[in-house]
């Protein structure tokens, strides 16, 4: 491992040893302080936060896009402050700590016994949200986690959401689907974030006026095993509750190839995606590059 590896390492590390510690007032007052310091400093992660925003709200004067990216950061860093402390919340504080609209989606989805697939955005916090669904509505689900590097990184992260109740996959290495579609088969709930992929199987869709790529996944799931397909949208407020939606279900068409109704789910998906994005754009954590346009040639060619 290498000195920046074990760095990053022990700082999440810290992190989750003494963040979870804090009083709550304390964690939060911490996370803002941190916000406005890297909002001052506006790296990289800074300017295409604000950059991203400018697509999302087009119309606005550049005042508006530092007011939004400072508040952008204020959301990301309650986002790390949460996750930090989420193992050490009580059963009472998960369950107060989130509230979902039209959630009947989702009960009904399940009691129908076909499965569901539960597709996000990075909005607010969906580590919360899942801790809700297993602490709150008592139903496990399984999701995937990206590999980190370095290596002892990626299994504080999947030890972590393990902690909470979640069954947690590799998102490399070919057996994550075949996985995901036997417990859709035998009726469980699935959740994946779905709003990034630049890997080649990436479905392309019109995302507030220019060309993204979003994970085929969620889309073939739902087609290859009948589950449900629901996009959720998460958001904050100024109260310590975070609040979501469960959006109406994304139908399989009747007719189109594989990849054709793919293609017209996945766009179903953008499109709600975009609707919690655009009422809470705050919310949305995007530090990295998304739209094509933006991606250099090498990326854009992944």
């Amino acid at each position: 491992m290498s000195a920046q590896d074990r760095l990053t390492d022990a700082l999440y590390g810290l992190g989750w040893g003494t963040v979870k510690k804090l009083p709550e007032p304390a964690a939060v007052r911490l996370g803002r302080t941190i916000a406005d310091l890297a909002w001052k400093q506006r790296g990289k992660g800074v300017q295409r936060l604000e950059s991203n925003y400018a697509r999302v709200v087009p119309d606005a004067s550049p005042e508006r896009l530092a007011e939004l990216s400072r508040a952008g950061m204020r959301s990301y860093l309650r986002y790390w402050m949460e996750s930090f402390r989420l193992p050490a919340w009580s059963e009472e504080r998960v369950r107060a700590g989130f509230e979902a609209k039209d959630l009947h989606h989702l009960t009904e989805g399940l009691a129908a016994g076909k499965g569901v697939v539960i597709a996000l955005p990075h909005l607010a916090n969906w580590d919360l949200a899942g801790a809700w669904v297993t602490t709150k509505l008592g139903i496990p689900f399984t999701t995937v986690a990206e590999r980190l590097k370095p290596e002892a990184l990626y299994d504080r992260f999947v030890a972590y959401r393990e902690g909470l109740g979640m069954e947690v996959l590799p998102h490399s290495g070919g057996t994550a689907f075949g996985t995901l579609a036997r417990r859709l088969r035998e009726g469980g709930l699935v959740c994946l974030v779905a709003d990034r992929d630049l890997s080649a199987s990436g479905v392309e869709v019109d995302f507030f006026g220019d060309t993204a790529r979003m994970p085929a996944g969620p889309a073939l799931l739902a087609q290859q095993t009948g589950a449900l397909l629901l996009p959720v949208t998460l958001w904050y407020d100024d109260s310590p509750v975070m609040r979501g939606r469960v959006h109406p279900p994304v139908e399989v068409p009747e007719s189109g190839t594989r990849a054709e109704k793919t293609s017209v789910m996945t766009q179903a998906l953008a499109d709600a995606f975009a609707t919690g994005i655009a009422d809470h754009p705050e919310d949305w954590h995007m530090l990295q590059r998304l739209w094509l346009a933006d991606l250099d040639p090498a990326k854009g060619s992944a």
